[in-house]
């Protein structure tokens, strides 16, 4: 008995003994668990429970045009932030602080009397309000620095760059298709909470995973940009045109030089325009492109041998019928050689090479320029146009579209057709981004020219310059276009517009355009211009033609082309120009659009003071200077103190310290 109960006594022992182990083992794997394989997860639920977070506004990277001139930067500023629960005098505070901040005492007691733990006063103050206010020493009243989006040259390639929201997220152009690229990791404010989730006080002013984002630098140049601006303007008012686009791109790479529309606006203050005033008509519209499209039809008809430049076409006087409808040109031409179709630019000659084509090939080498699909440009919001498929195309639709009547393209799609013929066949992907840099300046990704396809022979696409040179030449449509010491080659386009009412064509309403290429023996910029709605004349011949020119002149003295026999003195106009600052003051919502000639503003001293500094006085002030170099101001125009006129020259100078 005695051996027994020994016996059931150790097997009690070893039972309780491995009970007792399993157990501490059960512990100490989960000890393990818990301390070391969770440790981070739960140190951040800890966080979370006795910690609020308080997102920051994150900074952006700098946008550029090719030669490094700044078109959009990030200015820090100081928003301020109230803690309710550490303020005494709510009523005294909120009338102290409201006649900083333009608000009621009301509204602002509304604030500081809400139940939060932090609470929002502002967001990026001007420096100079902030100032004042951070000399009060109000009590439960702080200060944490945020990040404010700025255009130093207004509307210059205003719908190239685009706009930030309040966020600061893009919501078009650049900013909009490369906002993740751009837009830097978001900062943090770190409150405390107490053991029943409420704010009690700040922890810090600590900003966690702060980054600034990566630098865009653009194929743009912002002095060709000024001057496709300025000619369009010009363009659209003169001829009383409802609005306007202009495009420079170089027919080679397919690298976009210029991007213009007018009207434009600024970004700066963007909620005082329409929304059709901040969409970018180049991409995102579509018109018909007019007699612009004989270009294509030719090439294609040259290619495929239907045709040679010498044939003749019965121009039937100008009056040609097929099935039910009268096809008319401008001039009553009786016969006219391929050539003279271009130069003198005959729906008829159009609409009979059309034929001898077909419309299987006719929409075959319309694709194949990139009709009817997107470029794939890198701007947000683009149009692919619209040609229908031939297997939809019935009675006189192959006449017509021969002509550019019933199909539609965009403006950047028109320019890159005709560079595929400028460059010798082939046509490039155009876009607006050179390069990604990181906040270091090393290159972080480089976008090199992308060939597409090729679309045409070299020698097809000689025979069709050619042509085209003689669309600039005397008695061709686009004679306006011509320039001194340069051949030119171009093409005009006058669209009847479609009437919504009616459902047919307007009688009245027209879109002028003149697209070309220069110099054309070896083509360095192709340009094109359309003035929607022109009262003065409804032709590209009239109303853009001098548009081109104009821009051509400019931009190729700018890049120091010179005439062939010429040395690079003869190019006298505007070499090197950079375009005058934009206007002093920057509308803002609610405000009237400034009179140039208006007093707006007394020029600050900036000498001495860094370019971030004089870009907050800029702001406080409510003025636009232009910014030349980098580092300390040693040089400004006007003088300290004197009156700024929207017309004058306005300019800041820096140099590094020494």
């Amino acid at each position: 008995m005695r051996d027994d109960r020994e016996k059931w006594a150790r097997v009690r022992i070893v039972m309780i003994g491995t009970i007792f182990g399993l157990l501490f083992l059960s512990v100490t794997i989960r000890a393990f668990y818990l301390q070391i394989l969770q440790h981070e997860e739960l140190v951040k639920k800890a966080e979370r429970q006795h910690q609020h977070i308080v997102q920051l506004t994150p900074g952006r990277g700098i946008i550029m045009d090719r030669n490094g001139t700044p078109l959009a930067v990030s200015v820090d500023m100081d928003s301020c932030y109230a803690e309710p629960r550490h303020i005494k005098d709510m009523d005294g505070t909120a009338g102290v602080l409201a006649p900083f901040l333009g608000t009621s005492k009301q509204e602002l007691l509304k604030k500081l009397t809400s139940d939060k733990g932090f609470v929002w006063i502002e967001r990026r103050l001007t420096p100079e309000v902030a100032a004042r206010i951070k000399n009060l020493k109000l009590t439960g009243i702080g200060f944490v620095s945020e990040s404010k989006r700025f255009y130093p040259n207004c509307e210059v390639a205003s719908h190239v760059v685009g706009f930030t929201g309040v966020d600061p997220v893009g919501l078009e152009g650049v900013e909009r298709r490369y906002d993740s690229v751009i837009l830097g990791n978001t900062g943090y404010m770190v409150t405390e909470r107490d053991a029943l989730g409420r704010d009690i006080a700040l922890k810090d002013t600590v900003i966690k995973n702060a980054s600034p984002g990566k630098n865009i630098i653009l194929t743009l140049d912002k002095n060709i940009e000024y001057i496709a601006e300025k000619e369009l303007a010009k363009a659209v008012t003169e001829s009383g045109a409802k609005n306007g686009m202009a495009l420079v791109m170089e027919p080679d790479t397919g690298r976009v030089l210029a991007m213009a529309n007018y009207p434009s606006f600024n970004p700066n203050a963007y909620a005082h325009y329409s929304q059709a005033m901040l969409r970018n008509r180049a991409v995102a519209d579509s018109f018909e492109p007019g007699s612009t499209f004989k270009i294509f039809l030719i090439s294609a008809a040259l290619e495929e041998k239907v045709i040679r430049p010498t044939d003749i076409i019965n121009c039937e006087n100008g009056h040609y019928t097929i099935a039910d409808r009268t096809i008319h040109d401008t001039h009553n031409y009786a016969r006219l050689s391929v050539s003279d179709v271009l130069k003198y630019s005959s729906n008829i000659g159009a609409a009979k090479i059309g034929a001898k084509l077909g419309d299987e090939r006719l929409f075959h080498y319309l694709r194949n320029f990139g009709f009817g699909e997107r470029t794939g440009v890198d701007l947000p919001g683009e149009s692919p146009g619209n040609l229908r498929d031939k297997r939809r195309w019935y009675g006189v639709d192959l006449a017509t579209i021969s002509f550019g009547q019933g199909v539609t393209a965009s403006a950047i799609q028109l320019a890159g057709a005709v560079s595929a013929v400028a460059n010798g066949g082939t046509l490039m992907k155009p876009y607006i981004v050179e390069r990604i840099l990181d906040d270091s300046g090393h290159e972080v990704q480089r976008f090199d020219p992308q060939a597409v396809r090729r679309v045409i022979s070299g020698d097809t696409a000689k025979k069709v310059t050619r042509m085209m040179e003689s669309v600039t030449g005397a008695g061709g449509t686009g004679f306006n276009a011509a320039i001194d010491g340069f051949l030119v080659a171009g093409k005009t386009g006058t669209a009847q517009k479609a009437d919504p009412v009616t459902h047919g064509y307007s009688a009245t309403r027209r879109t002028a355009s003149f697209i070309g290429f220069v110099p054309a023996d070896n083509p360095k910029l192709t340009i094109l211009v359309v003035v929607d709605e022109p009262k003065t004349s409804p032709y590209g011949g009239v109303v853009a033609a001098p548009a081109f020119r104009a821009i051509a002149v400019n931009a190729l003295a700018y890049l120091k082309i010179t005439p062939k026999g010429e040395s690079g003195k003869a190019t006298r106009t505007i070499e090197a120009q950079s375009p005058p600052p934009p206007k002093t003051v920057a509308v803002s919502e609610g405000d009237d659009a400034p009179d140039a000639s208006a007093e707006v503003a007394v020029m600050p001293d900036f000498r001495g003071m860094s370019m971030r500094r004089v870009m907050q006085v800029m702001e406080k002030r409510g003025i636009n200077i232009r910014l030349m170099g980098s580092g300390q101001a040693v040089e400004q125009n006007p003088p300290p103190g004197q009156t700024i006129r929207g017309a004058d020259e306005v300019w800041v100078k820096f140099a590094p310290s020494a």
